[in-house]
């Protein structure tokens, strides 16, 4: 009896993914119907799309700025900025704004004098350095008494928000949280608040946070130095080389004024997409948003980035020392989103790297176990410019990274050689549409990647688009891509290595200069 229970239970638990699983797929397929698109004349951009499966819904804020709009001198202002973001307004995070504000401004003009005590090296004066930074301390601790710390993360919680994070990277800066469908209206409130009146409290202790989580994140990871020293090889010019947590020089050097413009030019309302998945009415919806983020007033354009990446002129090799296993970084230079080009790339990174049954695992994993791992990525460091497609791998002792590497190229040059098999295209579409299915599944899945196309493509849309390019791509497509772009010239390769046992150095000989011979000019 208890057995039949089960597995009546199993069955229904089964009917239920099932119908999941076909209600997601309808949804994916009836997406341009589902969603509502709506422009408010300050530019901001609102994606609204109803599911009424459960009372709650996912938000997601995605800004159009990122790592990518810096230069050095203020490298990781956009990921720093992101920490400052949860500080709080003039109304949240605060006991007394008017009180505050002042004693902000003097922590500003200590930090700038000290900051330029400190330019002057060997020659500061320590008397003045002390004293700088104890009265700085002394006005920290008078501004930190009106201080609400975690005010606007414990506002969410105790309205059922859950989830609540954001993300920097190289293109976009994202908000999201769930929460129920009922506190929608709460969410517009504060979020309008922190676009239009953020207030960059605890700036110079945020820092410090900031410092130190680069120092554990690169600085004490062989993988985080490994991808920080190939980016910065793959871009000489171009800003995508640049860290998104920043140079720690730059990020000691930062002020709050720096960071407060960057903020006026880049987090305005015309530069922002809001997707908003779930229990909600769309027509409700948009009047709460024109409600809120309709009274901010429009900004002007953001500056392009006019920095272009010059051809490569051959390729470039580097290593990093760490104690730590050795891994291997492949990178080729490749179009960007929206090139036709680039959706071949998706199809190059599944045939390679997706599951157990890929060619590269399966080639180099399980049969001359020859890697540890491996995989490959297409748009690194960011989309919506020129970018890298990646092939990153550990060997597998005893073998080397340099056997790995070449066993990379002969599997790429195969591309080049041997067309890919209909099975194989069939397979592809088949990995890419489970993929869709697991992304868009979740209300928070859904919001993501509706956010995430408008803000890089310029249309939600290609969510479908794309999916139905890469359908039509062929064989022939994938070797005329391989052969274009899998070439040496083309090539960045970064190698992380153990550090070399430092031997004593060899002092030559000196020897008596040799008489002249005809022809040399004598001093």
């Amino acid at each position: 009896m208890t057995k039949y229970k089960y597995f009546h239970g199993g069955c229904f638990i089964i009917a239920i993914l099932i119908a999941l699983l076909l209600s997601t797929l309808v949804a994916a397929a009836n997406l341009e119907e589902r969603v509502i698109e709506h422009h408010l004349k300050n530019g901001l951009t609102l994606l609204v799309m109803e599911r009424h499966h459960a009372p709650i819904v996912a938000v997601n804020l995605t800004y159009k700025v990122g790592s990518a709009n810096e230069h050095n001198g203020i490298t990781g202002v956009a990921h720093l900025y992101e920490h400052m973001a949860f500080k709080g307004t003039r109304t949240i995070g605060v006991t007394d704004a008017a009180k505050e504000r002042p004693l902000l401004e003097e922590m500003d003009r200590l930090s700038e004098a000290l900051a330029a005590e400190i330019a002057k090296g060997e020659a500061a004066d320590k008397t003045r350095l002390a004293s700088l930074r104890e009265q700085l301390t002394k006005v920290d601790e008078q501004a930190q008494s009106y201080v609400v710390p975690s005010e606007l993360a414990s506002l969410y919680q105790r309205h059922g928000g859950v989830g609540l994070n954001a993300t920097t990277g190289k293109d976009l800066t994202r908000y999201f949280l769930n929460l129920p469908s009922n506190r929608l209206p709460l969410w517009t409130v504060i979020e309008s608040n922190r676009m239009n009146d953020i207030v960059l409290r605890e700036f110079y202790k945020e820092k410090q946070v900031v410092l130190e989580e680069r120092r554990m994140r690169t600085d004490n990871s062989p993988s985080g130095k490994l991808y920080e020293a190939f980016a910065s090889a793959a871009y000489m010019a171009h800003p995508y080389g640049l860290p998104v947590i920043g140079w720690p020089s730059d990020l000691q050097a930062l002020t709050r004024g720096e960071t407060q413009a960057f903020f006026q030019t880049y987090y305005g309302p015309a530069n922002a997409v809001i997707a908003i998945v779930g229990d909600v009415v769309p027509k409700n919806a948009i009047a709460l948003i024109e409600e809120t983020f309709g009274r901010i007033p429009a900004r002007p354009p953001s500056p392009p980035i006019q920095t272009k990446e010059p051809p490569s002129a051959g390729e470039r090799r580097v290593e990093v020392e760490y104690e730590a296993e050795p891994a291997v970084l492949i990178g080729f230079h490749k179009p960007p989103v929206g090139h036709p080009d680039d959706d071949v790339f998706d199809a190059i990174e599944s045939l390679l790297s997706d599951g157990r049954t890929s060619r590269l695992y399966r080639r180099l994993v399980d049969e001359r176990q020859l890697a540890a791992g491996i995989s490959t990525f297409s748009d690194f460091p960011g989309s919506r410019y020129p970018n890298l497609f990646v092939v990153s791998g550990m060997p597998r002792a005893p073998h080397t990274t340099a056997e790995l590497e070449q066993a990379v190229y002969d599997n790429l040059d195969r591309l080049k050689k041997e067309p890919v098999e209909p099975r194989e295209l069939e397979k592809i579409l088949n990995q890419l549409d489970a993929g869709e299915i697991r992304s868009l599944r979740s209300n928070s899945g859904m919001a993501s990647r509706l956010a995430y196309y408008q803000a890089i493509t310029g249309d939600w849309r290609e969510i479908v688009r794309k999916r139905n390019r890469v359908a039509h791509v062929t064989a022939d497509d994938i070797r005329r891509v391989a052969t274009t772009y899998f070439i040496k010239s083309n090539r960045i390769v970064a190698t992380l290595v153990k550090p070399t046992t430092t031997q004593p150095e060899i002092v030559p000989k000196l020897s008596p200069p040799a008489a002249p011979t005809p022809g040399d000019v004598k001093p």
